[in-house]
C-alpha cells in the first residue's frame, strides 16, 4: 500500500521538506554531519525523502559519483529484525525494485558452522547489484550493524551467476561445472537451497534465493524447459 500521500502532507512542514532539499544539493554543499531527530515511525518516510533528493541531484548531474553511478542510501539498524521492519515500511514509499536488505551472517567468526545458503545468496545478490548499477540500480540498502562491520572479500559483486533460459545452448557438463564452482552442493536428490542433482539430461537446482527448486530439461545442449517442482514429492 502506497503512503506517498502522507509524505505530501508532511512536506508542508518546513523541517521535513528541508531534508529532501538538503539531499538534492551537490555533494560539496551538503553538511558532513547532519543529525535528525524523529520518532521511529518517521524513519521510512525520512529515508524516502533522502532517496528522492539524491535521485534529483543525480538526474541534474550534481550527485553523480566519480564512476557515474547513481547514489545509494545505506540505512543501518541495530538488529536484523529492525532491518526487516524498516525495509517493509520503505515499500510503502519507494519502488520495490530499489530496496534491498543486506543480511548478516547467523554464525560468529569462531563457530565451526556455515551460514545458511539463502543468506549467502541474498548477500551476493545485493553486492552484485551494487557493483553493476547499470543493469539494476539500487536506491537504498537496509542492513543491521552486524552486517556492515563484517569484512567482505573484494570482488564478490563481480561473480557471474549461473543464468539459463529456455532455448539457450550451453554444454551440459559446463553448466554442471559452473554450479559446482558457484559452491552448489551436488546431491542425489535436491531437498535444500544451494543443492543440485543430475539425472540423465535433467538438472535439478535449488537457488539460494528462491522458494522452490527448478527442474531444467536439456535436449542435447539446449535448454528445453524450466519448471518449478516440489521438494516433498519431487513432482513438477
Amino acid at each position: 500500500m502506497s503512503l506517498n500521500g502522507l509524505r505530501a502532507a508532511l512536506a508542508e512542514d518546513k523541517s521535513y521538506s528541508r531534508l529532501k532539499a538538503h539531499a538534492a544539493r551537490p555533494p560539496a554543499k551538503r553538511s558532513q554531519d547532519l543529525e535528525i531527530g524523529a520518532p521511529q515511525g518517521m524513519r521510512a518516510a525520512l529515508l524516502a525523502e533522502m532517496v528522492d533528493g539524491l535521485a534529483e541531484a543525480h538526474d541534474g548531474g550534481a550527485g553523480t559519483g566519480n564512476d557515474g553511478a547513481p547514489p545509494v542510501v545505506l540505512a543501518v539498524t541495530a538488529t536484523g529484525r529492525e532491518a526487516e521492519d524498516l525495509a517493509a515500511a520503505l515499500r510503502s514509499y519507494l519502488p520495490l525494485a530499489g530496496i534491498e536488505e543486506f543480511p548478516s551472517w547467523e554464525t560468529l567468526p569462531h563457530e565451526r558452522l556455515s551460514p545458511r545458503s539463502d543468506t549467502v545468496g541474498r548477500r551476493l545478490s545485493v553486492l552484485r547489484r551494487l557493483a553493476h548499477p547499470e543493469n539494476d540500480p539500487v536506491q537504498i540498502v537496509v542492513a543491521p550493524v552486524r552486517a556492515v562491520v563484517q569484512p567482505l572479500v573484494k570482488g564478490l559483486g563481480d561473480l557471474q551467476p549461473v543464468s539459463l533460459a529456455v532455448g539457450d545452448e550451453r554444454p551440459f557438463d559446463a553448466v554442471v561445472k559452473a554450479l559446482a564452482d558457484a559452491a552448489y552442493a551436488r546431491v542425489d536428490m535436491v531437498s535444500h537451497r544451494g543443492e543440485f542433482a543430475v539425472r540423465g539430461g535433467i538438472l535439478d537446482v535449488f537457488p539460494p534465493t528462491d522458494d522452490h527448486p527448478i527442474r531444467i530439461d536439456f535436449f542435447g545442449d539446449e535448454v528445453d524447459s524450466l519448471r518449478w517442482f516440489a521438494v516433498a514429492d519431487q513432482r513438477t
